[in-house]
Order: structure tokens, then sequence, then C-alpha cells
């Protein structure tokens, strides 16, 4: 029974850790050709090895710690941002949750929070005014964008009757849903794109003016806790995206094809993101946040107020206690 209840966990973080290996890869083959260049294509057939290669050049480097820094908080920054980003895929059904809980949409809105604290403590602890500079920019960025998303869940949330993830996908087989939800769909989409620090909402990583942001003073392993928290919580976005928007009548009953059905779009979603990248410039920190209190915020405000004015019977569900 022990080996049954320990098993799961142990293979979800290492399908995770897997996976966020080769996107990697894949965003550098896919961005190369949308600029005319290869990537990488020389360690294994296709380049498919050079994230192996990458992680274990990381980890054989010898860690060092900058001479002003804080080495408890240093250390810690990076493995704490790994930890929740991988905490985070527990209540996720895919098809079934390792934590099946009713509060699931509130347990991820709480840990993404916190993910806050691992991008404040890395700036702060490496004692570098670029990597403070680029914390607080973080710090601004992810509870700024929270807001419109928590609004964004509450929508979802009046027309669904329930927080859980895995009545979300259950409740979404009527088509006026989707119909309700698209604008909403389309903040949250952005939004994710600036939770997760990326472009054209990288402002956080600025090359050109914080050289590399809140993670300038960290290489090595703790760098690649840093690079393996980012695109877990990519892929983690994405997945929720489908969970909560994308995910009319697919069969809960048959779990092999709900898995396939949602790493399909999963899939879509995250080469959306690379498309992103490749085709947007940077914007600017004004601009970032006049887009989230000047039209993010208030348009979210009245869907949810509408979304709340209509009856559970509109969209074929049975009425709420």
């Amino acid at each position: 029974m022990d080996f049954l209840i320990v098993v799961p966990p142990a293979l979800l973080i290492i399908s995770i850790l897997i996976a966020v290996a080769f996107l990697t890869a894949l965003e550098r083959k896919i961005i190369g050709y949308m600029q005319l260049r290869k990537g990488p294509n020389i360690v294994g057939p296709l380049g498919l090895l050079q994230p192996l290669a990458d992680g274990f050049k990381l980890v054989i480097k010898e860690l060092t710690l900058p001479l002003l820094a804080t080495p408890a908080l240093f250390i810690l920054s990076p493995a704490a941002a790994l930890m929740l980003a991988l905490t985070m895929w527990s209540p996720l059904p895919m098809p079934f949750p390792l934590a099946d809980l009713n509060l699931g949409l509130l347990f991820l809105l709480a840990m993404s929070s916190l993910m806050v604290y691992s991008l404040l403590w890395s700036g702060w602890s490496s004692n570098s005014k670029y990597a403070l500079m680029g914390a607080l920019r973080a710090v601004a960025q992810t509870i700024s964008y929270e807001v419109t998303l928590a609004i964004i869940v509450l929508s979802i949330v009046l027309l669904t009757g329930g927080f859980s993830l895995h009545a979300l996908t259950t409740t979404q087989e009527p088509l006026y849903l989707h119909l309700a939800t698209w604008p909403s769909m389309m903040m949250w989409y952005t939004s994710t794109l600036a939770e997760t620090n990326r472009a054209p909402f990288d402002l956080t990583e600025g090359e050109s003016e914080l050289v590399s942001g809140f993670n300038v003073e960290y290489g090595a392993s703790p760098f690649a806790l840093f690079f393996l928290a980012e695109y877990a919580n990519i892929m983690l976005m994405n997945t929720l995206t489908v969970t909560l928007f994308l995910n009319p009548s697919t069969p809960t009953s048959i779990p092999m094809l709900f898995t396939i059905a949602l790493m399909s779009k999963t899939l879509l979603l995250t080469m959306s993101f690379l498309w992103i990248r490749a085709s947007y410039p940077r914007f600017r920190y004004d601009q970032l946040m006049h887009l989230l209190w000047k039209s993010f915020l208030p348009t979210t405000l009245a869907l949810c107020l509408w979304h709340s004015s209509l009856p559970m019977s509109t969209f074929g569900l049975p009425p709420t206690t």
C-alpha cells in the first residue's frame, strides 16, 4: 500500500521534469526556425539530447556565492520556486488528481501567490541592484496580474458552481458556457503570459536594462532550479487554461482519451507561447501596468457581474444552493 501511495507523485514529478527538459529543446528549435536558423542540432539526433547535456553541465558546475549575498535565502529561493511549481500540479485532473481538493482553484491561486516570495528572496539575497530591481518588477507584475486571474476564476466558479477542478471537467459540456467565457479566456491567456514572466511581458529578465533580472547572480544548479520552475509553471498554466476553458465534450469516463485530449490542447497552447515570444517585442513597464489596471480589471469586473446575474439554467446547469 505504501508503494502505491508513493509512486504516483514520484512518477508525476519525473514526468514533469522530463517534459520541461524537452520543452526547452522544442522552444529553441521552433524559435530557431522562425528566425531562419537551425537551433540545437549537434547533440544527439536532431539535437534531442541537448537538454540532457545542458542539465549535466549545470549540475557539475561549481556552486559559487556572491561575496555579499545572504547564503541561506540565496540557496533556499530556487529550491522553494521548484517545490511550489511541482506542488501546484497536485489538484489538476490528468485525469485523476493526486489530491482531490474541493477548493482546488483556491489552492492553485494561493500557491502561485507564494511564488512571489521566491522571486523576492532571490533578488534581495543576491545583494545586487540589478537583481533587486528585477525582483521588485517581478513582484509588482505577479501580484497585479493575479488580481485579474482571481476575478476570472470567480466568474468561472459562478457559472459552474464549485471550486473543484475535477468538477470543472464535467460541467463544461454545454457549448453556451464556452460562448459566455471566451472574453475571459482571452484575458486569462494574456495574464498567464505575464504571470509566468514570458515575452512580451518578460520585463523581470530585461537583458538590455537589468542584465538578467532577479537571477543575474545565479549559476550552476540553483539557476537550473529556477529554469525548471519557470517552464513547469508554463505547462501548469496551459494545463489549467485547458481545464477551465477548453474542455468541452471530453469523456472523463475514458481516462486515456481524456489524457490525450488534455495533453494535445496543452501542447498547442504551449506552442502559442513560443510563437508569441518569437513575434512580439517586449512591452514597456508602464504599458504592462496600463494594460492590467485600465483595461483588464474593469472588463473582468464587468464580466464577473454579468455572469453573476445569469441564471444557472441558461447553461443547462442545476441551480446552486
